[in-house]
Formats: C-alpha cells, structure tokens, sequence
C-alpha cells in the first residue's frame, strides 16, 4: 500500500470482525516495523503486552469504560512506557550501549558520560522522566498503527481508562506509564466505515509569537 493510502485510509474504527484472526506471524511484522521509530538515545522504552485471550480481554474491558472494542478485536495491546528506560538499571540501556560500540558510535570510555548525560537529561525529575517515557512511547504507537494499516489491518489508539486499574488488574510494575490501549485486527464490512474527521490545515498550524 503506497503510504499516501496508508495515511488516508487509516481510522480509529469502532467496530472489528470478532470471527477474522490478526495471525502471530502478522502481529510480529508489524511490531517490528514500528520498531524503526526513532527514540532518544535511541533508548526504546516502550513495551506492549498483547492480549488474545477473551477473558483477558474482558478483564481490560471493565478497566477501559466497557469498550466493545477492546474484546471484540482480535488483539488489544497494552503500550507500556518505561519511565526508568534511560537509567543504568535498565538492561536495554547496557545493550543500547554495547550496541552502539559496536557500531563504531561509542567507545567504552565514554560510559561515564553517556550515563551522565542520559541522567541530564531525563532523570532530573518525575516529570522529565514521564516526558521521556511518554514521547518515544507516542512514536512507537503511531508508527504501529501505520505499520498495521499498511498491512490491511485496522486499529483504535484508546485514552479512556483506568490507569491505575490496568496497572492493578495486569500486574504491571510502577515503573511503567500505559499512555494508550490500541485494539487492532480486520474492520467489521458488517458495519459503516465513518468518514475522515476534519483536520488543521497548514495555516491553522503554523503559529507565531
């Protein structure tokens, strides 16, 4: 699909085909297309939790205003941000390093530094690691949900639930921030595909001050 198509075709839907699977080896793709996205750092903290199982599903549906949506698509994904994915702690931060070493873009020595400046620049405060979290996170999740249509699939990105409720209901360590529930699989042709909502043009967003 030409990414012109992508962009114009993509909806948050409200209505999923209950009977249509998003296979494994589909759901691996897309993820890892999304992976691409750029991150600070190039630092990744973002994490999903995917959800197949009904009565999982429905255990998120009570934490999510009772959305249909969020059992009746064949998978609904948790996006998971990891407030404390810039600190040495953090086991993808030793092999973001180790990594970039090998790529010739870090030198052992520079370990002291790199810690420093990651530490700078997101671990000052709460609010500057939620920031950090949050942002990349936001990256992934709209990458995924490209990536997922440019495969034929739909998605619904979702903000209207209970974050603490989801944290409790799935066991999820604090260190985590969920910003979004993306339900993705197959529109249901059952149903009335709603139109483009309108958007800002060009002159509405380029501002001044």
């Amino acid at each position: 699909m030409d990414f012109s198509d992508v962009i114009a075709t993509r909806r948050a839907v409200n209505y999923f085909d209950p009977d249509r699977d998003v296979p494994d080896a589909l759901l691996r793709e897309v993820v890892e297309m999304a992976a691409t996205t750029p991150s600070s750092f190039n630092l990744q903290p973002w994490s999903l939790m995917v959800l197949r199982d009904k009565e999982e599903k429905l255990r998120l549906q009570k934490q999510a205003m009772g959305q249909g949506k969020v059992s009746e698509a064949p998978v609904t994904l948790i996006v998971l941000a990891d407030r404390r994915g810039w600190a040495d702690e953090c086991p993808f931060t030793e092999k973001n390093f180790q990594e970039m070493i090998q790529a010739g873009a870090m030198t052992e020595e520079r370990r002291a530094w790199f810690s420093k400046a990651r530490t700078n620049l997101y671990g000052t405060s709460e609010a500057s690691q939620l920031a950090f979290a949050t942002k990349n996170t936001g990256f992934f999740a709209m990458a995924l949900m490209l990536a997922a249509r440019s495969k034929g699939l739909h998605t619904h990105p979702m903000d209207g639930f209970s974050m603490d409720g989801v944290m409790k209901e799935f066991h999820i360590p604090e260190t985590y921030w969920v910003p979004l529930l993306i339900s993705v699989g197959y529109f249901n042709d059952a149903q009335e595909l709603a139109p483009p909502k309108w958007r800002k043009t060009y002159d509405e967003i380029v501002v001044n001050f």
